[in-house]
Parts: structure tokens; sequence; C-alpha cells
């Protein structure tokens, strides 16, 4: 596998606020000459009939490895594609939000929460990439959009999506030399982001963590305003003070972003056209 170009299948089936960056975080510049990536969807629903054609076509495409992306991959649908993927023996890691966990822990006979991924498989939740206000008085495209917005760059500026990157680059590179490496099976809580941050000054990591504290809170408000509560009065302020919450934490870890700028002390991570990533921190310094 070391003399080809790997290839990585990203098969996004509805859609977290990861979802648009994640085919793209490993390619940045779009030079790798090592890795080919191709992403199939369908589009917003979770449903197993519209689950199983991009499914078909992940598969007809031969990857060396497949990153799904879905919200609940507990569900019928997300799950079949799971199932289909792992009957082909392509090794696959789930990317997903917090109540995926059902789909990978258990019960124990003593009630206990055990972890239970079948062998080939890994997964990285989010629990800060939060449920959106999916109320029809409330969201509209716009709405979506800037929600989404807000979830990316909380998830950016906080460390999340360069955890998310290291996991991937440390498993692809094991791939590539025919190895048999250990996939991820990682809930990404704020002390685990923020560690992969890389924050050189005390106060921004302060802020990058009260950044996806607040993130992961929005589930709570939303998935209430859209599934509990029935008085439309009480549900549509709901959803929107989730999506002021997200705000907020998207202006905290922008804050937190600045205060690196304003050190010079900003983490990169960059690869480089061999695929190897490197790393550097002073603006004017070139990666190593």
């Amino acid at each position: 596998m070391a003399d080809r170009i790997f290839r990585l299948g990203v098969l996004k089936l509805g859609c977290i606020g990861a979802a648009p960056l994640l085919d793209l975080l490993l390619d940045e510049r779009a030079d790798r000459e090592d890795l080919e990536v191709r992403a199939f969807t369908c589009g917003a629903k979770l449903d197993p009939a519209s689950c199983q054609p991009p499914t078909e076509a992940l598969l007809s495409y031969a990857p060396d490895f497949v990153l799904l992306v879905s919200p609940n991959a507990a569900l019928p649908g997300p799950g079949n594609a799971r199932k289909a993927i792992a009957a082909a023996g392509i090794p696959l890691v789930t990317l997903s939000d917090g109540p995926s966990k059902k789909a990978f822990f258990k019960k124990n006979d003593e009630g206990k929460q055990v972890m239970n991924v079948p062998p080939g498989q890994g997964f990285m939740i989010f629990p800060s990439d939060s449920m959106i206000g999916a109320r029809r008085e409330f969201l509209d495209p716009t709405e979506m959009s800037l929600f989404n917005a807000d979830v990316i760059k909380v998830l950016a500026a906080t460390g999340v999506l360069r955890l998310v990157q290291l996991e991937l680059d440390r498993v692809i590179e094991i791939l590539k030399q025919g190895g048999s490496p250990t996939l991820p099976t990682v809930t990404v809580d704020a002390a685990r982001a923020v560690a992969a941050g890389g924050f050189g000054n005390p106060y921004a990591a302060a802020k990058a963590h009260a950044a996806l504290s607040i993130a992961e809170s929005v589930s709570a408000v939303t998935a209430d305003g859209c599934f509990k509560e029935q008085d439309p009065a009480r549900y549509v302020q709901m959803v929107a003070a989730g999506h002021e919450m997200m705000r907020s934490a998207a202006r905290l870890a922008d804050e937190a972003r600045e205060i690196e700028k304003a050190a010079d002390s900003v983490l990169r991570t960059p690869h480089a056209a061999s695929g190897d990533t490197r790393r550097k921190t002073r603006l004017a310094d070139k990666p190593e």
C-alpha cells in the first residue's frame, strides 16, 4: 500500500456541524501526493432508503479507510451503513454527536455502561456538536447556516478538529505502511480538546474550555424544545435560546484564538505534500 495513493472514503449521512469540513481536514492545501479523498452523501435525510445508495457508491470506490459522518449513528440508516462497511472488511471510524454513544456503549450485567465496538471500527464523539433548533417556526436555511458556522468555529478554534486531524493522520500512516492501527474510541470532551488545541496562554485555554462547555450544553435546551415541549410559545424561545448559546460559545472560541494571535503563539499543524504533519507556532516561522 505504501507504493500507491491511499484512498479515503468519507460517507456523510445527514449533517452534524462538523460535517462540511471533515473530508478536507487531511488535505487542506489540496497538494498531498499520498492521499485521495472522495465524499459520498445522501443529504439531510437519515432513513435507510436514503443511506443505502451512497453507501453502495462508497463500497464501489473500494477505499482503504472510511469515515462515516452522521448525527446519531445508532439510527437504522447509519447503522446499516456501518454493517455494510464492516462486512466489506474496511477499517471504519464514525464521527458523530452525543446521541451516538448508544451505538458504541451498552449496559453490562451490573448496569454499567461499557464500550461495545466491533473489531475494525472506531469512533470519535463530539458532545459540543450540539443539536440544532429544528422547529419550523424558527429554523430556516439562513438560521441553519449561521448555527453550523458557529459550531464549526467552536470545534476549530478550541482544538476539536485538530484532535480529529491528528488521530486520523496516525491511523492513515499506519494503514499506508500495511499495519493494523488501534482505531480511536474517543469522546472529545473539553479537556481533551483543549489539550489538542495547544494553547500557550492559560486564559485562552480557559475561554476555549468555556466555549466547549457552553456548546455541549446547547443540546439539552434544543432537544427539549424540539421533542418535549409542546407549547409553541415555549419551544420557540427554547430553540432560539440554544442558538444564542452557540453564538456565545463561538465568540468565546474566537476570543481564545485572538489571545493566542496577540502573543504570536497560535499552534499550526499543516500537512506536507508527503502527508507528514508539520508543526509551528510563530507566524513567520516555517513548519517543521
